[in-house]
């Protein structure tokens, strides 16, 4: 019993702990005079709260950090963006490593073939790996970045490339961070600014999983893993649809996109559509969008990115295991397929598992943030939806949401971050054989 504990709860531990440890440390460091601006006070909740927020890559604020934070602070966000970026898509990668390996030979044959890319022993060219992707897009972002900055805004080139890497790095980990009190709203009509960005971000969200498939049959898409096919299939359905939608509705406000040529509309509405991926960057005024987008938004924000990316969410896998159920049931099929796949009744619980108890997260945490905040339920639930989804997009409320608040939003962030990862690997690992079945009885259902 004792070895099955250990079995099932290590690697949860490590995760958890890891990002516990970084984030204390970060909270240490922007709690240093050196890191705030003369004259701004660095009390403990916002440096608690900033460091949440870079580690877990979701971007929401509770200080403008360009105006609070100096060049140290500022560097500070930077390397935990990057360590929380990194460090998620790489312990991701290696779970899906030691679930693997810690499996019965059946299960591990059945996972390997599935992902097509892990096995034991994988765990440096795993970590090679995650360092390899996330060098080249944020290196390409960076330069694109900063040469626009120097071409078309007439910046120096020192000042133009530290905003091309920290904006590149904000991107392609999903942090949301920006260097500007508007985010992105400046730039929104330069397509050299938010393209890059919303790529970045599109590609952080899709996970290293994909990439070691692509890597190996990019030109082949029948070799490609379920996993793979789900991932990409459902985040350009997820992008296109939600560019639809966003569009659609602010076409006529005056506020967001109503001021815009129709070419720059439909930049606007991917970038935001992007955005809701997990980036948290924003080009157009949040808190004047209409209601239903701010709906619309937080569909688009719980499902959130792919498995082992730097996105948040319950990951576009669980979301179309979902409906793949729904649609076998609908049916009246015995099975449970997709892609031509038969899914296993082991994983099709583990997504309705961390689907419900992700719901549940957000009813809590709305529910607590009605009770210690004046705000009203549709800003309450965008906060609360975009902190646990790790995605960082507000309407302007989390500044003033008061101590209890950022508690509150701060423990959001750092289960929504890490309570899929970890909670996927403990379902993985707890399998269980018994020598005996209890009598059917079927309950009434609807």
């Amino acid at each position: 019993m004792r070895n099955l504990i250990r079995q099932i709860n290590t690697p949860s531990r490590v995760v958890v702990a890891a990002f516990l440890a970084v984030i204390l440390g970060g909270s240490v460091l922007l709690s240093l005079p050196a890191a705030v601006e003369a004259g701004q006070q660095a009390s403990w909740t916002s440096a608690l709260f900033t460091a949440a927020s870079a580690v877990c890559v979701t971007g929401l604020a509770v200080q403008d950090t360009a105006a609070h934070w100096t060049f140290f602070g500022e560097m500070v966000i930077l390397v935990l963006m990057q360590i929380g970026g990194f460090g998620i898509m790489t312990l991701a990668s290696i779970l899906a490593v030691v679930v693997s390996g810690k499996l019965g030979l059946r299960a591990r044959l059945n996972t390997q073939a599935e992902t097509k890319t892990f096995g034991p022993g994988d765990v440096r060219r795993v970590i090679a790996g995650v360092a390899k992707v996330t060098l080249v897009v944020e290196a390409v972002t960076a330069a694109v970045l900063t040469a626009r900055f120097v071409t078309g805004y007439g910046e120096p080139f020192g000042r133009a490339a530290y905003h091309g890497i920290f904006h590149a790095v904000s991107a392609f980990t999903n942090a949301g961070f920006a260097l500007w009190p508007d985010s992105m709203m400046r730039f929104v009509t330069d397509p050299w600014i938010c393209l890059p960005l919303a790529l970045a971000v599109v590609a952080g969200g899709l996970g290293f999983p994909v990439y070691a498939v692509l890597r190996q049959s990019w030109r082949r898409p029948s070799r490609w893993s379920l996993h793979t096919k789900i991932t990409l299939g459902v985040t350009a359905v997820l992008l296109s649809g939600g560019t639809v939608a966003v569009t659609a509705i602010e076409w006529g406000n005056p506020h967001t996109l109503g001021g815009l040529s129709p070419g720059l509309r439909i930049l606007a509405g991917f970038f935001h559509s992007a955005m809701t991926r997990s980036g948290g960057l924003n080009s157009v005024d949040i808190s004047q969008m209409n209601e239903n987008t701010w709906l619309i938004s937080d569909v688009l924000m719980f499902i959130g990115a792919g498995s082992a990316s730097t996105g948040g969410g319950i990951k576009v896998t669980t979301f179309a295991l979902l409906g793949y159920v729904i649609l076998a049931e609908l049916r009246g099929e015995p099975d449970v397929t997709g892609g031509r796949r038969r899914i296993p009744e082991q994983l099709q619980r583990q997504a309705l598992t961390i689907a419900l108890l992700s719901v549940a997260s957000v009813a809590a945490g709305t529910f607590v943030m009605m009770m210690v905040t004046p705000f009203k339920l549709d800003r309450v639930l965008f906060e609360v939806v975009s902190a646990f989804g790790t995605v960082g997009l507000s309407t302007g409320i989390t500044p003033d949401v008061g101590t209890a608040g950022r508690l509150t939003l701060t423990a959001l962030m750092f289960v929504g971050r890490l309570g899929p990862v970890t909670l996927g690997a403990a379902l993985a690992l707890h399998v269980q054989t018994r020598r005996f079945r209890y009598p059917e009885e079927r309950p009434l259902v609807g």
